[in-house]
């Protein structure tokens, strides 16, 4: 499996790794995904591993720790040791102080059972009594100290990211990554400065939501009563509608006819254009319910699309994407 560079950094990733969100548990984000239990947790991470992904996404908003154990927990009962893998956190800044950052890392380290942080990152650029700069240099503070190896951020602007890699800088340190939504149709990146920014500075972009909650794969185009079913919270603001699948209609068939002509799903095709289109830049972390979710996530980075399929898909999602 090709793997690319996290930024500037040693940590190497592959073009698509797992998010897990979906591991959080009973709480809050259930209104987005149903709850799954730790046998399907583990049979997921187990299909992940085997198919070629090679790190993992959770954060401590995710079940407030839920997520973490239980995706440390699968990988210890599959006998991946700590640090065979990368795993990427996130630090909560809602209400709290950048001394927050320092006074919460153990809790991290407790919740990951032992495995180490590759990248702890700043979840979102507001709600933090303290300001970015402050809260950057606390997590300059973890790296230098060895106790993280790599700083990135979460939904950042182009004028936030550079801010925050300025102040890197000044402690010898590269700013690794900016995790945001990125997908066939959410492409704001190309022209907020975001994607300008990330290629300058030599900063990853990690694409959450790749297939827009699902959006992307076709299955609510093929039956449209499946929106019924979605938990309101998503549906809503996923905008899934039947106005939105009329509007993206002409998109998903061509997604369906690459993905007829290569044997694959349309929403491996989604993940293969976005892990291309813009190069190294890019990565991607799908989530999974389901060990087939795994399956086909890393089974996108198998599939080469041609140029002209990549224009193709690129002239269609501009057509109805934000």
């Amino acid at each position: 499996m090709v793997k690319r560079r996290l930024g500037a950094t040693d940590i190497e990733i592959t073009p698509i790794g797992l998010g897990c969100m979906q591991f959080a548990g009973p709480g809050l984000l259930e209104g987005f995904y149903k709850p799954i239990g730790q046998e399907t947790v583990t049979e997921v991470v187990r299909t992940a591993l085997k198919g070629g992904i090679g790190w993992f996404d959770t954060a401590e908003m995710y079940g407030k720790g839920a997520s973490e154990r239980a995706l440390t927990t699968a990988l210890r009962e599959l006998d991946v040791a700590p640090g065979d893998t990368p795993i990427a956190t996130k630090w909560t800044p809602l209400l709290r102080t950048s001394a927050s950052i320092g006074r919460t890392i153990g809790d991290r380290i407790t919740s990951l059972q032992g495995y180490p942080i590759a990248l702890h990152q700043i979840h979102m650029p507001h709600g933090s009594f303290s300001p970015i700069a402050r809260q950057v240099r606390a997590m300059a503070t973890l790296s230098r100290m060895g106790t993280i190896a790599a700083v990135g951020v979460s939904n950042f602007s182009a004028s936030q990211m550079e801010r925050a890699s300025q102040v890197l800088r000044a402690h010898g340190l590269p700013l690794a990554s900016n995790q945001l939504q990125v997908n066939l149709l959410e492409r704001s990146i190309e022209r907020n400065g975001v994607l300008e920014s990330a290629r300058k500075l030599g900063i990853t972009l990690i694409a959450m939501s790749p297939l827009r909650s699902g959006l992307l794969t076709g299955k609510f185009h093929e039956d449209p009563s499946l929106l019924a079913a979605l938990p309101r919270t998503r549906r809503l603001l996923g905008s899934f509608t039947e106005k939105t699948l009329r509007r993206t209609a002409p998109l998903i068939d061509e997604l369906r006819a690459i993905a007829k002509a290569y044997g694959v799903s349309v929403g491996q095709v989604a993940l293969s254009w976005l892990t291309t289109f813009y190069g190294d830049t890019v990565v991607a972390i799908p989530g999974a319910s389901k060990p087939r979710h795994a399956e086909e996530s890393a089974g996108a980075m198998q599939i080469r699309l041609t140029s002209k399929e990549l224009d193709r898909v690129d002239e269609l999602s501009r057509r109805c994407a934000r």
